[in-house]
């Protein structure tokens, strides 16, 4: 059987996750059917598949959650079991049969990130070799893009960036990954998509200068944050995780411990007022909005 390989962008949205997956997709890996194209936010396209975005939806509105949903109540041992998470296993996988027959696809969507394990199942399953690539970007230049295309405070954007990122992390860790510079790839594609060829062994890319020139332009950064990495007023999460994604992205050396002393700190401060939440709008008889 011939070898398929799907390479899944993940992280936090607004990152740079559209281009990435486009630069992909001219370095010769095959885009899904029916894909959400462009809009105001990303006038280039978002490069992400319509089926896949209105499966994790319809899963995400199931539990009450979204993508803008801050906490880990779904990534809780336990929270999906038995034959809601076989089913919607089953769902991935008929998609993932669903796609072009290709010997490399890729694969985007930002909901992807905090429901990898159903995904990487179904991968699995549908005899793909997992690979990830992790766009990083700042935090102040996310949250400011946050702002612009749907006014999400600061605060909540702060919070999802730590999620999405320490999860993109964690979860890709026993997969062939590669971290790229969300500025670095605008600058100097070329140098990256070398990179990013090699860090993930895709001897079958084949990248189509003269079209990825053409897409990738200045013109697609529009947020910048002129900030050493470690630094970050609000926050010394984001610093201490974005300094360490960024050593990533250069190929340094970066200490996991961190990242996990940071994501069991969210985690548990996240349950913690969970908790205290849930239990007030139970005792006052009060639901969110």
């Amino acid at each position: 059987m011939p070898k398929k390989e799907l390479v899944f962008v993940l992280g936090m949205g607004r990152s740079g996750t559209s281009l990435l997956t486009r630069v992909l997709s001219l370095c010769g890996a095959s885009l899904p059917d029916r894909l959400f194209g462009p809009a105001e936010g990303n006038p280039t396209g978002h490069w992400e598949p319509l089926a896949a975005l209105e499966l994790n939806e319809a899963f995400l509105a199931r539990f009450q959650s979204s993508w803008y949903d801050p906490t880990f109540r779904l990534q809780d041992e336990g929270a999906i079991a038995g034959p809601e998470r076989e089913s919607f296993v089953g769902q991935i996988y008929d998609f993932l049969l669903s796609c072009p027959a290709a010997s490399l696809l890729v694969v985007k969507e930002p909901r992807i990130t905090a429901l990898f394990e159903f995904w990487r199942d179904a991968a699995t399953r549908a005899g793909f070799t997992v690979k990830i690539a992790i766009p990083i970007r700042h935090p102040r230049e996310v949250a400011a893009s946050l702002a612009a295309r749907d006014g999400v405070s600061p605060e909540l954007s702060d919070v999802l960036w730590l999620k999405y990122n320490l999860l993109a992390e964690r979860n890709s860790r026993s997969f062939p990954r590669v971290f790229v510079d969300y500025p670095r790839l605008v600058k100097d594609w070329r140098a990256e998509v070398t990179r990013i060829i090699t860090s993930l062994a895709l001897p079958s890319a084949q990248p189509d200068e003269a079209s990825i020139g053409a897409f990738v332009t200045a013109e697609l950064y529009h947020q910048r944050a002129e900030e050493r990495p470690g630094a970050h007023a609000r926050s010394a999460w984001l610093g201490d995780v974005y300094a360490a994604l960024s050593a990533a992205t250069g190929d340094e050396f970066f200490d996991a411990r961190v990242l996990d002393d940071v994501f069991r700190a969210l985690r548990g401060s996240e349950h913690l007022f969970r908790t205290a939440v849930d239990e007030f709008h139970e005792r006052f008889q009060v639901r969110p909005g």
